[in-house]
């Protein structure tokens, strides 16, 4: 018997509830957001009715989540695959419900961050671990958040919508992840994004579709055919979808015009001078880094000063650009390869070579771990 409900008990018991949820064809990080969220029922339920089998109970409840996961992700799985590969332009031609889930797990009940945090888990499909990474906190203060926010909404009625503000954040970062992480979340984005503007008189909706847009149009140049990484400036942007670029830069145009400049906004227009440019060498630098302290401005990110960094770092040189890296916490994800690009644009490349294949060992994913071993491997044969 359990009662009270033992915390340090249930840590205990963790491992051993993975473990047997791996064994039964969990793969780890879906065993670990089940386990988590039966650790949650267990410390709402077991006050009142402790169990007799406290690992049992955990094992059952746990491989429930699971299977309750993984249904709804193969739901989610089966819409995205009605959606075509490349998204058409214009409006989108069919409504189903999948946006108003995203309204409703927005829900006015939960903070911003808490309503952002349950519709990527809940809706969006991803990990707890994955939007962690998108927040920049220890993935168990992200399960915190994400637990907190479905007991929040445990005893309430899902009908009252969200702002639109928060489905805007929440499509935002459904698109990061399905643009550059592991599952391919981007086309279906940007569905229910245009969806959401043609529905919406919201100059940041418009600015969202732009973005996403001109960063859709160039995927197909992102990687080359062994999956490997091509950096922007490496790009063959013959490949870069110009249907696109035209359709994102006309909506910007529109969104801009009206004079309530957002982040999206920002953030599409300089996608839009990256577009604009024939090549590397004849970017718009001096312009993006004005739209960056536009950007810093309205978000005060420190992911936003890192970018600019490396912008100034092209308009006014490498030194330049260390210095404003240097005002930044040198935790920040990608901080250490951004610090490798400039050192080497500098021409120190025994510091850049170090910093590139340290850079390597913090990459959020296989394909950025190889593209910063390459570089380090390619200044060490220097």
């Amino acid at each position: 018997m359990t009662s009270p409900v033992d915390e340090v008990l249930l840590r205990s018991l963790t491992p051993g509830v993975l473990t047997v949820l791996v064994r039964r064809g969990a793969d780890f990080a879906a065993a670990e957001d089940a386990v988590q969220d039966a650790l949650v029922e267990a410390l709402r339920v077991w006050p009142a009715d402790p169990p007799r089998d406290a690992k049992g109970w955990l094992v059952t409840v746990a491989w429930r989540k699971f299977l309750d996961a993984t249904r709804a992700d193969a739901a989610r799985r089966r819409r995205e695959d009605r959606v075509e590969e490349e998204p058409a332009p214009g409006p989108a031609p069919a409504v189903d419900d999948t946006l108003q889930l995203y309204f409703l797990c927005a829900h006015p009940s939960l903070t911003p961050a808490s309503a952002v945090a349950l519709t990527l888990r809940a809706v969006g499909g991803l990990t707890t671990r994955q939007i962690a990474q998108a927040y920049l906190v220890p993935e168990a203060t992200m399960a915190q958040r994400i637990s907190r926010a479905k007991r929040t909404v445990s005893g309430v009625r899902l009908d009252r919508p969200g702002d639109v503000a928060t489905v805007l954040r929440v499509l935002y970062l459904v698109f990061n992840e399905g643009y550059s992480g592991d599952v391919d979340l981007a086309a279906e984005a940007i569905r229910l994004t245009r969806q959401l503007a043609a529905a919406v008189d919201h100059p940041e909706a418009a600015g969202l579709l732009a973005l996403m847009l001109l960063h859709h149009a160039r995927r197909a140049a992102r990687t080359a055919p062994d999956g490997s990484l091509v950096p922007l400036a490496e790009q063959d942007r013959g490949r870069w979808d110009t249907r696109l670029i035209a359709e994102g830069v006309a909506i910007l145009q529109a969104a801009l015009a009206r004079d309530r400049l957002g982040e999206f906004q920002a953030q599409a227009a300089i996608a839009a001078l990256h577009a604009d440019a024939p090549t590397t060498e004849e970017t718009d630098w001096v312009q993006i880094v004005e739209w960056y302290d536009e950007l810093t401005r309205l978000t005060d990110s420190p992911v936003v000063r890192l970018n600019r960094a490396v912008a100034v770092g092209e308009a006014d040189g490498p030194r330049a650009g260390l210095a404003a890296l240097a005002a930044l916490d040198d935790s920040l994800p990608r901080h250490t390869a951004v610090a490798a690009y400039l050192h080497e644009r500098d021409g120190d490349l025994a510091t850049a070579a170090r910093l590139y294949a340290e850079a390597a060992h913090k990459a959020p994913n296989l394909a950025e771990r190889d593209h910063l071993m390459r570089q380090a491997a390619r200044l060490n044969a220097r």
